[in-house]
Parts: structure tokens; sequence; C-alpha cells
């Protein structure tokens, strides 16, 4: 694994650990983002900070077992996709919309990297 991907996997990491938590621990930013600006309900918040918490928490361990990190990866791309539908759909300004993009183009990297890795090693 390249010293770049191994940056995006950790900052990756970090990030959604600190996403998952805010969320889980209801932060009023989340609360108004998801109930009034998106039409969410609250269950819905908690249920996504969790997946955004474990799956953090995939690549953290993913620096020991790669096919976690792939798995927890995925998971996140599959997050910033739908976060990217939501504020399309919401017709959310433009500096709200470019963090999700960010994020889904860094998990896209380290999920062709890993592809990447298999391939040589087989």
């Amino acid at each position: 694994m390249t010293w770049t991907t191994r940056l995006l996997q950790g900052l990756l990491a970090v990030a959604f650990i600190g996403f998952g938590f805010l969320k889980l621990f209801a932060h009023p930013l989340q609360v108004d983002a998801f109930t009034g600006t998106y039409g969410y309900s609250v269950s819905f918040m908690y249920l996504v900070g969790a997946v955004e918490l474990a799956a953090g928490a995939g690549l953290v361990l993913g620096f020991w077992q790669p096919r976690v990190a792939l798995f927890a990866v995925g998971v996140i791309a599959l997050i910033m996709a739908g976060a990217m539908m939501t504020h399309v759909r919401s017709a959310a300004s433009m500096r709200t919309s470019v963090p999700p993009l960010i994020f889904l183009a860094m998990a896209l990297w380290v999920i062709a990297a890993g592809y990447r890795r298999r391939a040589r090693a087989r």
C-alpha cells in the first residue's frame, strides 16, 4: 500500500469516526441538517452515525486487515454517494455539496488502490 493510500485511509478513518460520533451524540447542527434541511428522521441520523463510526473503525482495523479496509471504504463510498444524492435532492448549496464529493473521491482512490494491490498479489 502506498503512503498516499495509507494517508487517505487514515484521514477517512478519523473523519468518519468523528462524523459518526457527532450524529450519535445528536449534535444540534447534525439534527438540524437531517430533520430540517434533508427531511430525514432522527432515527435515520443515528443509523447513519453508527454505520459511519463502524466504517471508520473498520478503516483503522484495515491497516492490519486489508480486506476489512476494502469493505469499510466501500461502505463509506456508498454513504457519500447517498449524501450526494441527498444534497442534490434538497438543492443544497455548492459549499455543502463539495465535502461529500471529496470524501467520495478519497474513498474511490482507496478502493482502486486496494484492487490494484490484490491484482499484483495474484
